[in-house]
């Protein structure tokens, strides 16, 4: 079992000065840390002065590499175990979002969750299924864990943007459409991104999708 970490986070704050009314969590893939995510803050914090952005490690060491984090092992990739680590990873970050919320004063409905590859799994599962429904989910990269579950165990709709790359190598692109299909048939409102040429990553136009859903969303 790879060794506990704890959410160390690298963190953004508000361009503003003062103090966070709205709250982006970025969740990095498998293998990475906060620091690989938390260069996005400035680019998707345009047009949202009073956003904090927090980027916390996974709490496992990664046991596929000999540096970085992982949500859950990956080793096994059959969808039962996926299942299994996305719903452990689940529990620790949702008391972890619970916990800056409440450090914060800030309202659950001025919560935005930003997942990569494996983080977008984490923040899908855990965005549909909070009390109260986050702003928005976006996600880039990344696949839709146990869709056949999500009707019967969803409990807000919040909008989700999911990006993704069609020649990525690591995640395939036909994920884009299946987590799509499993969101809209939960009732969700779901826009679908693909990037022509675009590998295992993010690309301007993707940021730009995304600022913009936040900015929307966020403010409202």
């Amino acid at each position: 079992m790879p060794e506990k970490t704890g959410l160390d986070c690298p963190s953004f704050a508000p361009a503003s000065g003062g103090p966070a009314k709205q709250l982006v969590v970025l969740l990095h893939g498998l293998g990475a840390d906060g620091n690989d995510l938390i260069g996005l803050a400035p680019l998707l914090s345009r047009g949202l002065p009073n956003a904090e952005f927090l980027a916390p490690n996974a709490p496992e060491a990664c046991d596929t590499a000999s540096s970085g984090y992982q949500w859950f092992s990956l080793q096994d990739r059959t969808p039962t175990r996926i299942e299994t680590g996305v719903r452990a990873a689940a529990e620790l970050l949702e008391d972890y979002i619970d916990a800056q919320l409440e450090e914060r004063d800030i309202d659950d409905n001025k919560l935005a969750l930003v997942g990569f590859s494996q983080g977008c799994m984490v923040a899908l599962h855990v965005g549909l299924r909070r009390p109260v429904a986050p702003a928005a989910i976006l996600g880039y990269s990344g696949m839709l864990a146990a869709p056949d579950k999500l009707g019967n165990e969803i409990t807000c709709r919040p909008p989700v943007l999911l990006v993704h790359g069609e020649a990525d190598p690591i995640v395939p692109f036909q994920m884009l459409a299946s987590a799509q299909s499993g969101l809209e048939r939960a009732g969700v409102d779901v826009q679908a991104i693909s990037r022509p040429g675009l590998g295992h990553g993010i690309d301007e136009e993707g940021i730009r999708h995304g600022a913009a859903l936040l900015q929307r969303t966020l403010t409202a």
